[in-house]
């Protein structure tokens, strides 16, 4: 029997087409997104102590000399939105895995195809990727001296791959959830309903939500602040927005959504343009205002009023940006397409290997004569290549295929 509700599952296996495209789309964005950090126009310069604190290589595992501006456009409006409707989609095949299975079931199917994943990328693939960076550092080859470098660090940098984890918990707590409440799925699909018949009532309700559990933690830790336990690391101030997104998806996943908020003549479908046009103005705005705010804090006079507003707008983008993919993929999502389908089956894996290929192939143009834009697209175009070829091979092997 084939696992429906599962990260990775196919368009054929009966999932709803739009929101596999979303899924897509959403997982090549997180590959251009991690190919285009070595040539963002405000990336750190390369380290030249490995293991010196701020260790800023984490985020950005090599960089260029070549720069491209507007690149740091892309990874802002990125940035605003991507990882949120990340946990938006992962929510919303809770209800179903969780009705399917039971809390228990549930919670050992995400074990196997959430836990196994992460132990993998922390503990080889993102050592991987981070040999690079240790290299562009002027760490002295060899597997036995990296480990040495790597082993002082005092943390273990995992990547991409805190998503994982932090997703696992997530769904530990909706099957708790589920346990002690099983007959939320009824009450939580009328919701849903209104939701889909109503979706400028749910952008209110979830910018209002946001600002409420994002703006606290931010103005008392930061935004960019990330704690770290091992490799269990996760930005503090956005735990409760990426909570409050992954819970809006299990509350929109109890209605069959082909024929509730992803329809093709529905609400959100219908205006789509409506959705875009927003989007785009509610994120020059919100660059706006984060541009001030960063310029004022570089001059040691970001007021508390400015601080709010900037958070604010992240809400605000989160929000708009998420709605307009959705109904972007309401609107033209439901075509059929060979390419597409094998991008859905193996998205799931391209994520869990592509940091790798995107560092290196970042680390082997260091030193060729070409422009940024063109390093930028050959990193993007080789990771997603090498990346969908990786996971159909891997999915090949009956022990891997049944996780990724």
């Amino acid at each position: 029997m084939k696992n429906h509700d599962a990260p990775g599952a196919s368009p054929a296996d009966g999932r709803c087409r739009p929101i596999d495209r979303l899924r897509t789309l959403i997982t090549l964005m997180v590959l251009l997104h991690h190919a285009v950090l070595a040539y963002h126009p405000y990336a750190p310069p390369a380290a030249a102590d490995w293991g010196a604190a701020p260790m800023m290589w984490r985020a950005f595992p090599v960089v260029d000399a070549a720069r491209v501006p507007g690149f740091d456009l892309l990874v802002a409006f990125n940035d605003m939105h991507f990882m949120a409707l990340m946990f938006l989609i992962a929510g919303l095949f809770a209800w179903r895995g969780l009705s399917h299975k039971g809390a228990a079931g549930f919670l050992r199917d995400r074990a196997r195809r959430l836990g196994i994943p992460f132990l993998v990328a922390a503990g080889v693939l993102a050592p991987l990727a981070y040999y690079a960076s240790y290299l562009q550092a002027g760490g002295v080859p060899g597997l036995g001296a990296y480990w040495q470098a790597w082993s002082t660090l005092g943390v273990w940098p995992a990547g991409p791959a805190w998503f994982l984890w932090v997703l696992l918990a997530f769904s530990a707590l909706a099957a708790l959830f589920h346990r002690y409440t099983p007959g939320w799925g009824a009450a939580a699909a009328a919701r849903a309903s209104a939701m889909a018949a109503r979706p400028s009532r749910l952008w209110l309700a979830l910018v209002a939500l946001s600002a409420v559990v994002y703006l606290p933690l931010s103005q008392t830790v930061g935004a960019m602040h990330w704690f770290e336990f091992g490799p269990f690391t996760a930005q503090t101030a956005r735990i409760g927005h990426y909570a409050l997104y992954f819970a809006l998806g299990a509350v929109l996943g109890t209605q069959a959504l082909d024929r509730g908020l992803m329809q093709r003549e529905g609400a959100l479908a219908r205006h789509w343009l409506r959705w875009s046009n927003l989007a785009a103005v509610v994120f020059v705005v919100s660059m706006a205002l984060i541009v001030a705010a960063l310029v004022a804090m570089s001059k040691g006079s970001l007021g508390r009023a400015l601080w709010i507003s900037a958070d604010l707008a992240f809400a605000a983008s989160g929000a708009t940006i998420s709605l307009m993919w959705l109904a972007l993929c309401a609107r033209f999502g439901h075509g059929a397409g060979q390419v597409w389908d094998s991008l859905a089956r193996n998205a799931y894996g391209m994520f869990l290997v592509h940091y790798v290929y995107v560092a290196w192939l970042q680390y082997a143009l260091l030193d060729a004569a070409l422009p940024g834009i063109a390093k930028g697209l050959l990193v993007f175009a080789g990771t997603v290549l090498l990346s969908w070829g990786t996971t159909a091979a891997l999915r090949r092997i009956p022990a891997v295929g049944r996780v990724i």
